[in-house]
């Protein structure tokens, strides 16, 4: 059967049927997230017939959204993000090592039975966004700013890229110092150092990332101020909608070179679909 020419699909999306395998992006709110458009196009391209949909979980209302999910058997994983990323690891039946390390997960899927097995690949995913577009790592002093489920993966990542010191930057101090000792526990990284957000104007850093959701809103305060960081300093995000923050935006203008939080899905695509079985 043929369909009428307004009613054909782009060649770049799938087609839906009865057959189809479903696969999600869980957050709240949903309208920023890129996954759908990242998986979509390459599904269609391998001739896979999955879709991946935007899923809307209030917090208050996860664990009911999850059990749901749990129950359809056509439905094989999500992409997770803000803000579920650690409510979500709780709700796990098993845990990858980087997830159990950042307490985080950012991809699950579902077994047959129901089980829930999720992992965390965002610090894998950052750390080879900035070495695939030409940032050295190793030996650099690195200033993450946020203590977070995403702050986390990617402080662990760090680590295993041989930075030469993490300075962990949040506004509550207790949960930054808190990442830099689960950091020396798990890890046996100890160069790194925990301090409160707001003493981290000045602080002399290669590159500076902003690992927490500020610049998802158009009035967002911005993480740091840039006007006492070395021109020299690269300023990278995880925000992805928008591309570029008010935050990246001021960067560049100030000069800096930026790296954008596209790229931390960018370079993981393979990793969470293979995981969660779309790819």
């Amino acid at each position: 059967m043929s369909l009428p020419p307004e009613h054909k699909l782009p060649d770049d999306m799938p087609w839906v049927e009865g057959a189809t395998r479903i696969f999600g992006v869980i957050a709240h709110p949903v309208d920023h997230v890129r996954a759908p458009m990242v998986f979509n196009p390459r599904f269609a391209a391998a001739g896979l017939p999955h879709i991946m949909v935007p899923i809307e979980a209030p917090p208050d209302q996860l664990a009911m959204v999850i059990d749901g999910l749990r129950a359809m058997p056509n439905f094989g994983g999500l992409a997770v993000t803000i803000p579920h990323k650690m409510p979500l690891a709780d709700l796990c039946d098993t845990l990858g090592t980087a997830a159990q390390l950042t307490g985080a997960v950012n991809a699950v899927r579902f077994d047959a039975d129901g089980l829930m097995h999720g992992d965390n690949f965002d610090g894998a995913g950052f750390v080879a966004g900035c070495i695939g577009n030409g940032y050295q790592l190793a030996g650099q002093t690195i200033l993450l700013i946020g203590a977070g489920g995403a702050a986390r993966a990617i402080a662990v990542a760090l680590t295993e890229a041989k930075i030469g010191k993490l300075i962990i930057a949040n506004r509550s101090l207790e949960k930054a110092e808190e990442l830099a000792r689960l950091l020396g526990e798990k890890t046996g990284f100890t160069a790194v150092v925990a301090m409160p957000l707001a003493d981290c104007n000045g602080v002399d850093a290669d590159i500076i990332i902003n690992g927490t959701s500020l610049g998802l809103k158009p009035d967002d305060d911005l993480p740091l101020a840039l006007d006492a960081v070395r021109s020299e300093t690269v300023i990278a995000d995880i925000i992805m909608v928008p591309a570029e923050t008010r935050w990246l935006a001021a960067a560049k203008m100030a000069g800096h070179k930026v790296h954008y939080g596209r790229h931390m899905l960018d370079y993981q695509i393979d990793l969470i679909g293979k995981f969660i079985g779309a790819l």
